[in-house]
């Protein structure tokens, strides 16, 4: 089958539903974006120049006795933690979680020299667990919030006095430091679970922002597309024209039974088919009332297979149902024939004796698949099946045929050796000899993705049913929710 295009799409997958009030633990992992190292950096910064003019102001203005070199040591570290993160900032390791943790060590040793929990800069405790709830994964968020909860059981109870002015003392009760950890330890919880639930809200938000402006793409090139193929419509139509009024000409100057009569008419079929794709490219989808007439699903997929029939491979078309009854029957959208009609012309250019399409219809959903026993997609292609202009199309079992029809006009026309050095070329054709310019653009899978996808069919590739030993083949499925595509009784 065509790996002529399409993908994953890009495609995303939403937290699975249920699970009750704990089912967002399901992608605590999940969210690992963490912060820049200079973002890190920049917040350190502002932290020590806080930190510095705090321990100024109590010193110089109030005249507190502070254990001034300890309060000094725990800036110092920040500043050399600083100063190495900033060396490192073109090789970021995404550390976030060490980053935070040295500034919660780095602070709780700071208030262990002014006052513990008495010190009313506890509360900055709370800063760095927020960060890491919205940042972090979800273990590495509370492993920060249980290194706060047990910096705070040690502050309360290792930790030198609150300074004060000289000559007075204040002496708080244990009750009142009770407090500021029960405090202290609320806001963590209830700051980190709000912000872990914000950004949880901005990650669904990103998602859904990234698959719409996905399906825009999608849609604009679907509309670019449209646009040529009503400019190819305009523009084919007289060149076409002359070919068949060429061709009639041809017809009618030479005998009925010779081979250049037979030459004319194949190309005034041609031509004709010609003229029947253009014009179903430029007609509106409004157009033509029968287009969404509801139809059998049997009636739909033999009316998909039906072009492609009368070369050499077998069609296998079958539609099951899981409880037994009769097969629905479903709107005959154009969408879903040209789609389907597109999969299947791929199975037939890759197939080597057969494609298979089933229906399968199932109590939630209508399923259809397309398989080959061609080669397969190509491990290079399967990364990239979806984009346009991706193709590995090689030559086409309907191109070969008819090459080998106009071969042997020729091959009839030609005496002696000559003819029958053709009619051996054509019992024997190689491949490379063949339709040289058949080669695929690209797009033939990917507006059949497109259309099927508009209809609320969601398209998937894989392998085929090919055993040991023989070639894997190519698995086209497209499945529909019933009441997408099945006429309502």
């Amino acid at each position: 089958m065509s790996a002529t295009e399409d993908h994953p799409t890009p495609q995303f997958a939403d937290a699975p539903e249920g699970g009750g009030r704990f089912a967002n633990w399901r992608n605590l992992p999940r969210r690992s974006r963490g912060l820049s190292l200079r973002t890190l950096v920049i917040l350190r910064w502002m932290a020590i120049t806080g930190q510095s003019a705090t321990i100024f102001a109590a010193t110089a203005w109030f005249h507190f006795d502070l254990p001034l070199w300890g309060c000094l040591a725990a800036i110092a570290a920040s500043v050399a933690m600083n100063l190495n993160a900033t060396a490192r900032l073109k090789r970021s390791d995404g550390s976030t979680r060490i980053h935070l943790g040295f500034d919660i060590l780095q602070l709780s040793a700071l208030l262990a020299f002014t006052g513990g929990l008495e010190n009313p800069f506890c509360l900055l405790l709370v800063a760095p667990v927020t960060v890491a709830a919205a940042s972090l994964p979800g273990r590495q968020a509370v492993l920060m919030g249980l290194l706060v909860l047990l910096a705070t059981v040690c502050l309360f109870f290792f930790s030198l006095p609150l300074p004060w002015q000289a000559g007075t003392e204040l002496n708080l009760p244990s009750l009142y430091k009770i407090g500021i950890g029960m405090a202290l330890t609320t806001g963590v919880v209830f700051t980190s679970a709000y912000a872990w639930r914000v950004a949880a809200d901005a990650e669904k938000l990103e998602l859904a922002l990234a698959t719409t402006q996905d399906v825009l793409q999608r849609e604009q090139r679907m509309a670019a597309l449209g646009g040529l193929a009503a400019a190819a419509a305009h523009e084919l139509g007289t060149p076409l024209a002359t070919i068949q009024v060429v061709a009639k000409e041809l017809l009618r100057a030479s005998p009925s039974d010779g081979p250049a009569a037979e030459d004319a008419a194949l190309i005034l079929q041609q031509a004709e088919r010609c003229r029947d794709i253009l014009k179903r490219l430029s007609q509106q989808p409004e157009e033509g009332g029968i287009a969404f007439a509801e139809v059998g699903l049997k009636a739909l997929l033999e009316e998909v297979v039906e072009p492609h029939r009368g070369f050499d491979l077998a069609f296998e078309v079958s539609v099951r149902t899981a409880s037994g009854e009769k097969p629905p029957r479903v709107r005959r959208l154009p969408e879903v024939i040209h789609g389907l009609s597109t999969l299947v012309e791929n199975a037939a250019d890759f197939a080597a004796d057969k494609v298979r399409v089933r229906a399968l219809v199932d109590a939630g959903f209508i399923e259809i698949e397309v398989v080959d026993d061609g080669p397969g997609f190509p491990a290079d292609i399967l990364p990239r099946l979806g984009e346009p202009y991706v193709t590995s199309r090689p030559q086409g079992k309907a191109r070969r045929a008819l090459a080998a029809q106009i071969a042997a006009s020729v091959a009839a026309a030609a005496p002696g050796r000559k003819s029958k050095k053709a009619a051996a070329a054509i019992a024997a054709p190689a491949p490379e000899e063949i339709a040289p310019s058949q080669g695929g653009m690209g797009l033939g899978f990917f507006i059949a993705r497109t259309l099927l996808e508009r209809t609320g069919g969601k398209v998937s590739v894989g392998a085929g049913d090919g055993g040991k030993g023989q070639p894997k083949g190519a698995r086209v499925t497209v499945r529909w929710p019933r009441p997408a595509l099945e006429v309502a009784s």
